[in-house]
């Protein structure tokens, strides 16, 4: 196999990549414009296999999407609605408190907590609604706001990031999600969320979680209006602030949907698209430990696939997910965790649940 790839044009990367040598802009640049697919999943597997073996990830875990009210209203964005819509919604305390009260019977793990960026909610809110939780289900990891949400969080309280986030984390806040990532460069955010948390300012909260000891995840929106350049220059800035802080859990590449976006779009990303991406930011993101194939996104069955191309983690069971169904997604809004070590097993990997900090639960 190494003389195919030799043979496809990549022996240089192949070199680089058996030493364990970071890859330049330009190997990432020629890894995106390589037409064979499997020649970069080779590569991404001896990234993967390295680091985390013929192990696969899930976890049992519970999304709660509190509210869709954003003042960003994002144009690649199906899920925030301006105050008054008729499709927009917040969760009051007690709805929150039933939503958890209902799954009360399953083994969850992790809560998954996301909203838009609220207008009028006030700090307590949020500070109540981490304790509620934890009231309910005390032994149930919280992972809740994206960096952006955190800013927001952070004028509302009226106090610096650090200090915003160590009276979330006294209230149960145990690691942050990776989303409003989005693509960092300017251009970008000038044209599709000009109101968002510009890139520095996202990477600048993830820096200040991690050193506070918070574990985050990191993501990238792509398959819109980026360029390939656009994709390396965010995967390098991730990569960058990953070498500082290490506190990076997992990456997550985030495939656009178009339906019911003001930006929209000739249709969804393809299969290979997905696969390279996946692939290029296994092996552009050496110092993150793991990389997701999220199911929601992709498909189960593609997700599949992409354990062997530089995946080791499929999420979790989900079980309401919101944000890319109202966007068109087509998948179901949750996955059993049976069916997941089924999906693990027949890609060949071996299913590890684990929990939101990549505890190892069990194994099957």
């Amino acid at each position: 196999m190494d003389a195919f790839i030799t043979q496809a044009g990549l022996g240089h990367i192949l070199d680089k990549v058996r030493a364990g040598e970071r890859l330049s802009l330009d190997d990432g640049r020629r890894l995106y414009d390589h037409p064979d697919i499997l020649a970069l999943g080779y590569l991404a597997n001896i990234v993967r296999e390295r680091q985390n073996g013929n192990r696969a990830y899930f976890i049992y875990n519970q999304h709660i999407n509190y509210s869709n009210i954003c003042t960003n209203l994002c144009k690649f964005c199906a899920f925030g609605r301006p105050k008054g819509d008729a499709l927009a919604y917040e969760m009051s305390l007690d709805e929150i408190r039933a939503k958890v009260r209902e799954r009360l019977d399953e083994p969850i793990s992790e809560i998954h907590i996301v909203g838009g960026i609220h207008p009028d909610l006030p700090f307590a809110y949020y500070v109540d609604m981490l304790r509620a939780i934890r009231e309910i289900r005390p032994d149930v990891h919280l992972q809740a706001f994206t960096c952006v949400e955190i800013h927001h969080l952070a004028r509302l309280a009226g106090k610096p990031v650090d200090e915003t986030l160590r009276l979330l984390m006294d209230a149960g806040l145990g690691s942050m999600p990776g989303g409003g990532a989005e693509v960092f460069n300017p251009r970008i955010r000038q044209l599709t969320c000009p109101d968002k948390l510009p890139g520095e300012g996202w990477l600048e909260v993830a820096r200040t979680a991690h050193r506070l000891g918070l574990r985050t995840n990191a993501t990238m929106l792509y398959g819109h209006i980026e360029t390939i350049d656009e994709r390396l220059e965010h995967l390098d800035a991730l990569r960058r602030c990953q070498d500082e802080t290490g506190g990076f859990l997992a990456f997550i590449p985030l495939a656009y949907h178009p339906k019911n976006t003001e930006l929209g779009g000739a249709g969804n990303t393809t299969g290979v698209n997905d696969l390279k991406n996946i692939a290029v930011s296994r092996l552009m993101l050496d110092n993150f430990p793991h990389i997701k194939a999220y199911w929601v996104m992709i498909g189960p069955k593609l997700a599949q696939v992409a354990l062997s191309f530089g995946a080791d983690d499929m999420d979790g069971t989900v079980k309401e997910e919101v944000i890319t169904h109202m966007a068109g997604a087509e998948t179901e809004q949750a996955i059993g965790h049976k069916t997941l070590i089924r999906l693990i097993r027949e890609a060949g990997r071996e299913p590890v649940q684990r929990d939101t900090l990549y505890n190892v639960m069990a194994t099957f």
